[in-house]
């Protein structure tokens, strides 16, 4: 591993090794800059104690942890991250403070017992703490070395969190690249097809109405696939639009057999979704649960919308398992776990149980909501057109 991959890996040993490294390289830093200007002991200064140098710059570094974190676990995430800059910088302040006078009482209270404690008497200093000209300015004195280092891993966290997102949105644009190339090097002119099923469905209308109504199902389904399917975003009526038209395709196919249940909301038309990332869930149920399930097959879709997040939970009855047979997951299935969290990560709840004769799926997705029509046409304008 070399010295990139290790600063922005997110194994936990190495985020481990990450955090010690960091202490280690300001320890040595702030045991100069303590010998250089001793906080109430000019007597220590320019390492004339050496020992006593080192112990209590350990601890002054210990003190200044909590501030560290705190920025980095707490501002960050909840302020920086999700630009509330003002509000950002008043709890910065705040935490300047608070830190200031944290590290001002373990310096004035419980350092010089501590020390007495832990070193032998000739390298105590003979006299007490110097007062300092205020306590602001002394508070400003035993904060800054903190502050610094709190801003420094700050900065380190931010830069991890723009790698890591620019790694993602690289990956994403590889796995539109590589899903455009599948679709070059195998796909049938969609023209072509469509007029075929069209001369098919005109050929089976008298002959086959049953037929002749599968066929405009299915054409349907693939002007989708084919024309939405490769657009960035989707108006979510369009998606679930789809997946009503594909349970009605199939739910000819098994006639009076198959008992359908599906509870789909009304739509706003200013929220957005990926394309073709509920069907396979649906596909999924009707090709390993339903066709293998000899009496009263079932499925029952809810999906709901409570503000900009869509909750959907989907069951079907299956085959009971038998003997040492083993879980699997469809290729469709980890298809649309890598989408999810390639495009809503953080922002969605995958739940997939299966017990001895019911299949369940929890999904649970924060959706984006557009309404200038500049951003739409902007989002989804095609960059790489796959079609002439």
């Amino acid at each position: 591993m070399n010295i990139q991959e290790f600063i922005f890996s997110e194994k936990r040993n190495d985020r481990i090794k990450q955090h010690l490294l960091f202490w280690g390289i300001w320890y040595p830093y702030i045991t100069l800059t303590h010998a250089a200007s001793p906080f109430g002991y000019p007597e220590m200064a320019y390492f004339r104690n050496p020992v006593y140098t080192f112990t209590e710059s350990f601890f002054v570094v210990l003190a200044q942890v909590p501030l560290t974190y705190g920025m980095l676990y707490f501002v960050l995430p909840k302020f920086i991250l999700r630009k509330k800059y003002l509000q950002g910088l008043f709890v910065i302040i705040a935490f300047w403070f608070a830190g200031g006078i944290f590290n001002l009482y373990l310096m004035g209270q419980v350092f010089p017992p501590l020390l007495a404690y832990l070193l032998p008497t000739e390298y105590l200093p003979l006299a007490p703490r110097s007062e300092g000209v205020s306590f602001f300015m002394a508070v400003i004195a035993t904060n800054k070395g903190a502050f610094t280092i709190a801003c420094s891993a700050l900065m380190l966290k931010f830069g991890k969190h723009w790698y890591h997102k620019e790694h993602r949105n690289l990956q994403l644009q590889k796995e539109n690249a590589e899903s455009q190339l599948r679709l070059l090097t195998a796909q049938v002119h969609p023209h072509f097809l469509f007029n075929t099923l069209n001369n098919i469905y005109s050929q089976t209308q008298i002959e086959s109405p049953k037929g002749s109504k599968m066929i405009m199902g299915l054409s349907d389904i693939l002007r989708y696939i084919l024309y939405e399917g490769q657009k960035p975003m989707v108006r979510l009526k369009q998606e679930l639009q789809l997946i009503i038209e594909y349970v009605n395709l199939e739910k000819i196919r098994y006639g009076n057999k198959l008992e359908v249940n599906v509870l789909i909301p009304d739509t706003p038309k200013d929220l957005y979704i990926a394309p073709l990332l509920l069907l396979p869930f649906v596909e999924n149920c009707f090709k390993h649960g339903t066709s293998n399930v000899l009496e009263n097959p079932w499925i029952n879709l809810t999906i709901e919308l409570k503000d900009t997040t869509l909750v959907m939970k989907l069951m079907n009855g299956k085959v009971p398992m038998k003997g040492k047979e083993q879980k699997r997951s469809g290729i469709g299935i980890n298809n649309v776990r890598k989408r999810l969290d390639l495009l809503y990560k953080d922002r969605y709840d995958l739940q997939i149980r299966e017990e001895e004769e019911v299949f369940v799926v929890d999904l649970r997705v924060e959706l984006i909501r557009i309404t200038k029509k500049k951003q739409i046409e902007e989002m989804n304008e095609p960059q790489n057109p796959v079609y002439a």
